[in-house]
């Protein structure tokens, strides 16, 4: 209960601290209210990054919390071995693995992840992320970030604020089950990176989802 009303206020701190790219239509959180909304929303995250990747941040924070950073031949190494078992783990759940480069994403669809229009995660999907969880201690190597998407039904901010909502509620529920909560970054997206056409059901179902990118820890 105490992670939801963290991801809650977290997400309205954040929802006023965003701005909207005049280039790309995005919505994005200022550095200087994006700041003030992690002060003030997100001091029982332990230091999850919210609005951004900022990949440097958390890798410094992990080095130097005495977590090795990975090089070399070890990269792909301990990917693979995330990926494989990550496979292995989210076979039949509707979950997708996908391996590009040195990451692999997660893609875990909405619509058996949440209800309409809500951000509670549904307790059946509890073990699937239970799983993910269970890889992400045994390699402590990587850092995650969390993405929210939605279709296009619905405003601009109650997408953004919805994806946002979403995506801390899958990386709240990680930290819950013992992942370092340094290791995350979260961001919403709402509507502005459909993966299928929104002009069908099909299509919308595709675009409400929430995503897993796992990423080496490197210097």
């Amino acid at each position: 209960m105490k992670s939801k009303i963290v991801a809650v206020v977290a997400a309205a701190a954040l929802l006023g601290a965003c701005t909207t790219d005049p280039y790309t239509g995005e919505q994005k959180i200022s550095n200087t209210a994006g700041g003030a909304a992690l002060g003030a929303g997100l001091g029982a995250l332990a230091g999850m990054a919210v609005g951004g990747s900022r990949v440097a941040q958390r890798n410094a924070v992990l080095i130097g919390a005495g977590v090795g950073a990975l090089a070399g031949g070890a990269i792909g190494a301990t990917m693979d071995k995330n990926e494989s078992e990550l496979r292995a783990q989210l076979q039949g759940t509707g979950v997708s693995v996908t391996r590009v480069g040195d990451q692999v994403i997660l893609n875990m669809p909405s619509d058996i992840t949440f209800g309409i229009d809500q951000d509670a995660i549904r307790p059946n999907f509890y073990p699937v992320l239970n799983s993910v969880a269970i890889v992400l201690k045994r390699y402590r190597q990587t850092i995650v970030d969390v993405y929210g998407h939605t279709d296009s039904t619905g405003s601009d901010s109650h997408n953004f604020d919805l994806s946002q909502r979403r995506a801390l509620a899958v990386a709240n529920y990680l930290g819950a089950q013992g992942v370092d909560e340094r290791r995350f970054a979260v961001t919403g997206f709402g509507k502005t990176r459909p993966i299928a056409s929104n002009a069908t059901d099909s299509g919308r179902a595709q675009n409400r989802r929430v995503e897993i990118q796992i990423s080496p820890l490197t210097e």
